[in-house]
């Protein structure tokens, strides 16, 4: 089968593309016959080394396909599927365990369940359970116009918060708005701290939901309300420097998380839940993918370029 792997860590002149074997299929999983991957920055992560993983490696952690053979109660040939943090998407087939798929309802297609799996339930989690969102809760998003913070805003918005989004383009800025964020910052124009307290009275917000890392971390922490949150649940740019946690509590006792979607979808029942809000919600149109880009499974460098260089504004997918 072709596939793109990494054999060393580095950029994106690592992925090769070529004939791998086809993985095999032990109890408990189901051999897929991938229609679509979606491109995440925890791929990007795992290509720089920043997480480890072993090699050699095929990438990709979501994917939508067809069944093609099953060792796993409640699956069956010809099943439409969907699946999330399951290293191997990058291929034409994908050995995955059957308790970390779900089924695809008829109206949602290959495409939009590829592109739904990981931003989307990553969006939930972070609003149902990470810090649950209730209505009159402010909320700062940043990288607002992203794939996971579009869906970010619409569910924060959805459940009654007013969302503030830092984005780095007025054309993101639009997107954001779109979604249903209240008000944007351009971050590379506009001192974003200072104007978050503008925007909130000089209260600050009750949750920073931070992506980007390094460049916006520390300053996040000074746009919290006393006993507010820093959700801190990515690194786009790059990894944050230690810091004393007494800090936490000079700023106003605050809460700092460092979730992931893992420990969020381990449970059958939990990932059937987080999946089936986002595929319902799509389905009666009150949440709205944008999927900016689609390219061949061979063009995965290339993906992987105008991901870190901030090309793109939604999910970027690989057509098996």
């Amino acid at each position: 089968m072709k596939a793109v792997y990494v054999q060393q860590t580095g950029g994106p002149e690592v992925l090769e593309f070529g004939d791998c074997p086809e993985p095999g299929v032990s109890a408990g999983e189901a051999l897929v016959k991938v229609a679509y991957s979606g491109v995440n920055f925890t791929d990007l992560n795992q290509r720089s080394g920043v997480n480890k993983i072993p090699l050699p490696a095929i990438l990709g952690a979501e994917g939508a396909g067809t069944i093609a053979r099953a060792s796993a109660d409640g699956f069956k040939p010809g099943d439409r599927v969907a699946w999330a943090m399951v290293r191997g998407s990058y291929a034409e087939y994908a050995s995955v365990p059957a308790n970390m798929l779900v089924r695809i309802a008829d109206p949602i297609d290959f495409r939009t369940a590829a592109a739904a799996m990981l931003q989307g339930m990553t969006a939930h989690y972070l609003t149902h359970s990470t810090f649950p969102i209730t209505p009159g809760h402010t909320a700062l998003v940043h990288a607002a116009a992203g794939g996971t913070g579009r869906l970010l805003v619409q569910i924060a918005t959805m459940m009654g918060a007013r969302v503030i989004g830092t984005v780095g383009s007025d054309a993101k800025a639009e997107l954001a708005r779109q979604a249903g964020a209240t008000d944007t910052i351009l971050y590379n124009q506009q001192d974003w701290v200072a104007e978050v307290k503008r925007l909130t009275g000089g209260a600050g917000v009750d949750v920073v939901y931070d992506s980007v890392g390094k460049a916006t971390f520390l300053k996040g922490l000074d746009c919290l309300k006393p006993r507010g949150t820093m959700v801190h649940f990515g690194v786009s740019s790059g990894q944050i420097e230690p810091f004393d946690t007494r800090n936490l509590t000079q700023k106003g006792s605050l809460f700092l998380a460092r979730p992931t979607l893992n420990t969020h979808v381990s449970i059958p029942d939990e990932l059937a839940w987080r999946a089936g809000d986002i595929f319902r919600w799509i389905d009666e149109g009150k949440l709205h993918l944008r999927i900016d880009r689609e390219y061949p499974l061979s063009g995965a460098a290339e993906a992987h370029r105008d991901l870190e260089g901030r090309k793109t504004a939604g999910k970027i997918l690989l057509a098996i």
